[in-house]
């Protein structure tokens, strides 16, 4: 890709896919590890929504609030208002159970709604990208 902000889109894309398979292999290995696969589903939202602000050539706070994020990508395209209640679900994730606490790991049927939700933003965004975009990554999953 000549233009370097379509490779900054495309390298949020690949890094918040790379969170989402993450997220699977934690999910589903022999023993899973439910604190780390939500915190890494709340990244791949995260990192979808700054793809769609960096495409926009919008800047943004380096901040884990998806609603924030999600409200800023709504002032750019109304329909971000599709996903604004996946925010308070997937926002606590980016430091609930980073952490030793009173709780230690999600309900399990959380952490695979977490995951849901994660490639729910991720498609939204993916869906509102250039094709040759789309196509990019679509090849690079191939190889």
């Amino acid at each position: 890709m000549d233009d370097p902000r379509i490779e900054e889109v495309f390298q949020w894309l690949i890094k918040a896919e790379h969170d989402i398979g993450s997220a699977r292999c934690l999910l589903c290995g022999d023993i899973p590890y439910l604190d780390t696969a939500v915190y890494h589903c709340q990244q791949a939202a995260e990192k979808s929504l700054k793809a769609y602000l960096t495409l926009k050539d919008t800047p943004f706070l380096k901040i884990h609030d998806l609603s924030f994020l999600v409200e800023q990508c709504k002032e750019l395209d109304v329909e971000f208002e599709q996903i604004m209640d996946i925010s308070p679900i997937l926002t606590p994730y980016a430091i609930a159970f980073r952490y030793p606490g009173d709780v230690i790991e999600p309900d399990p049927l959380d952490a695979d709604e977490a995951l849901r939700l994660a490639v729910d933003v991720f498609d939204f965004v993916l869906n509102r990208m250039p094709y040759d975009i789309q196509k990019a990554l679509l090849l690079q999953k191939r190889s």
